[in-house]
């Protein structure tokens, strides 16, 4: 089991990159902020005795003390949660004493969780005490999966983690000297850890579990690019040439000062020695084949990443043939598009001419962050026919950076601190535009910003009376589940009115069902990485460098790519349920309220709750 400190890093490096000035999103001011209910476990108690404390009382206690417990062992997440009380640690690199704490920490408050009588819970304590405990019980049985022994590829790179919260444009604050001071700290401390990632890696070597030779060739150059001759030229001086201006002359000198000298004795060296190992020593080791199958224990190892994505009982064959299924459904509503734009020809000829046509490619890239920011306007104002909850955070739309944008996904989206000091972030890759056709722009918006990850984790974050391991955890499956379904709700909100725009929406789809079947191809039927890009070249219209990064990313993270679809079937499957139960009843803007007001809950959970929903609707 990886350190909790570098699954943050991980989920972070999706989402983490360079800034652009953006228009800022707006709110129709009447909507009311995300809340649910008190209960009355969540509410004040005076009671001063344990012995007169209700079981939901003791749960939210052990709750709230496994909260600031875990944002102490893992100070990056607090970091990211907009809590810097810890901003001057990085916590553990997945030492071998740091693995045992970790494994200890869950075996506690699984054992505390248990001394807590279930039959007395209902409703949001439930719903909790559930979901904790499942969390719990999973971190124990991970711990048997040496994830510790590959902690780097091109995906999730701790080094290009580094670099994005040094360059001042992530969660690490750069407003006062204190902030100044506690990165140089976390400097110090990702120096003296490089050598605990490189025995891990090491180990690995030694027990077969390495990773991929074509993702590693793909972390070199991520290293090479901050191995800079110029200090200056280095991100991490980037907080020195965006100094605040109410600084001293003396503390200006004297931070720029520290800035130089550490980037010049400890960042260099660092990604340096990194590189080096990586180059020389990893890579000859690393093997050729692409699945987890190839793995020790390597099935095993991929069904339970499965079961913790999916929060189902589905197995990796089941999930193979159901995105088989999709492939086939949704080439056939592609057929209806190619007849309404009254192209002849194949699927296949068509997948050409729209990857193809210079009518669909992006001028520049400023023409294509334009077109988000006239989308966001948009979707604004249709946003509340459909949601009778809008959150109140705010986000901006970027780019990708340089030294990523090469590996990195076509979007992403990066949580706002929940005490509004930094927006949301939807990232943009605007690498190869012609690899980023115009017919992507509406169900991509859709997915990573309104109605989907922005308004989806703002929603939940701002919902006051949940313990804080749900305001800021869940499940894969439900937030991937959800941004794809937002995609579906696009002309319900009034776009995809042109077709291409429609077929955009009907590809992206068609992606997360190919990624059913070439995750499950590469991990549990053991595929090359060739024939996952062949599968992907027959059956869509993607060009070849995102198929070639899409790939890579499925082989970097196993199971992943199967939250999407999960999800949105699920999701679907319960509003098609309401609306066949509930008939003139049914009020989408209740049903996406019922959806969203409890945050990302585990999909088994989720069925559960929205059935009994609909039954006490028939009342």
């Amino acid at each position: 089991m990886k350190s909790k400190t570098f699954q943050l890093s991980a989920v972070a490096l999706t989402v983490v990159l360079t800034a652009c000035n953006g228009e800022e999103a707006k709110k129709p001011d009447a909507q009311p902020k995300a809340k649910v209910e008190q209960t009355a476990a969540e509410k004040p108690v005076a009671k001063s005795q344990e012995q007169q404390l209700s079981e939901a009382e003791k749960a939210n206690a052990i709750y709230e003390a496994y909260w600031e417990e875990n944002l102490k062992l893992n100070p990056l997440n607090a970091t990211f949660m907009g809590d810097h009380r810890y901003n001057d640690r990085l916590g553990d690199f997945g030492t071998e004493k740091g693995r045992a704490e970790s494994l200890a920490f869950s075996k506690k408050y699984l054992q505390k969780i248990g001394q807590i009588d279930e039959s007395q819970l209902e409703g949001q304590d439930l719903l909790s005490y559930q979901i904790f405990k499942n969390e719990r019980q999973a971190e124990i049985e991970g711990e048997k999966f040496p994830d510790y022994m590959q902690p780097i590829q091109q995906f999730y790179n701790p080094f290009n983690f580094f670099a994005m919260l040094g360059s001042g444009q992530s969660a690490q604050p750069f407003n006062t000297v204190k902030d100044y001071e506690n990165w140089l700290s976390r400097l110090e401390q990702a120096y003296s850890g490089v050598d605990v990632l490189i025995k891990n890696m090491r180990t690995g070597m030694d027990n077969g579990v390495v990773q991929p030779k074509a993702l590693m060739v793909k972390v070199v150059p991520q290293l090479k690019a901050h191995m800079v001759d110029d200090v200056e030229q280095s991100l991490f001086y980037t907080p020195i040439k965006n100094m605040p201006e109410d600084f001293s002359p003396k503390e200006k000198q004297r931070l720029t000062a520290e800035y130089v000298k550490t980037i010049k004795t400890m960042v260099v060296p660092m990604y340096t020695k990194m590189h080096d190992f990586i180059k020389d020593e990893y890579i000859p080791a690393a093997r050729d084949t692409a699945g987890m199958v190839a793995l020790p224990n390597g099935k095993e190892w991929y069904a339970f990443k499965v079961k913790q994505t999916t929060s189902t009982d589905l197995t990796p064959d089941e999930i193979h043939q159901i995105g088989l299924d999709e492939v086939a459904r949704i080439h056939k509503e592609m057929q209806g598009v190619m007849d309404e734009v009254g192209f002849e020809g194949t699927l296949q000829e068509f997948f050409e001419f729209t990857k193809n046509d210079p009518q669909f490619i992006f001028e520049s890239k400023e023409d294509m962050l334009q077109a988000y920011e006239d989308l966001r306007t948009k979707l604004d104002k249709t946003a509340p026919d459909l949601f009778k909850v809008i959150p109140e955070a705010q986000f901006e739309i970027r780019p990708v950076e340089a030294f990523r944008e090469e590996s990195s996904s076509s979007a992403s989206y990066q949580r706002p601190a929940p005490d509004g000091s930094r927006p949301g972030i939807f990232y943009v890759n605007t690498y190869d535009l012609s690899a980023r056709p115009t017919w992507t722009v509406e169900s991509l918006y859709l997915h990573e910003a309104v109605p989907g990850h922005h308004f989806q984790i703002s929603t939940q974050q701002e919902l006051e009376d949940i313990p804080n391991f749900r305001r800021f955890g869940g499940t894969t499956a439900y937030i991937e589940g959800w941004g794809l379904y937002s995609e579906s709700l696009g002309k319900e909100m009034g776009v995809y009115t042109d077709p291409y725009q429609y077929y955009g929406a009907l590809s992206a789809e068609l992606w997360r069902a190919i990624r059913l079947v070439v995750d499950t191809g590469l991990h549990a039927k053991g595929w090359t990485r060739q024939e996952v890009l062949d599968y992907m070249e027959k059956n869509s219209a993607a060009a070849e460098a995102r198929r070639v990064s899409e790939a890579e990313r499925f082989m970097a993270i196993p199971s992943q790519a199967l939250a999407y679809k999960i999800g949105q079937l699920k999701i679907r499957e319960l509003r098609t349920l309401a609306e066949n139960e509930l008939g003139d009843k049914f009020d989408i803007r209740e049903f996406h309220y019922q959806v969203l007001k409890d945050g990302a809950l585990p999909l088994n959970i989720l069925e559960k709750k929205i059935k009994t929903w609909i039954n006490s609707q028939k009342a």
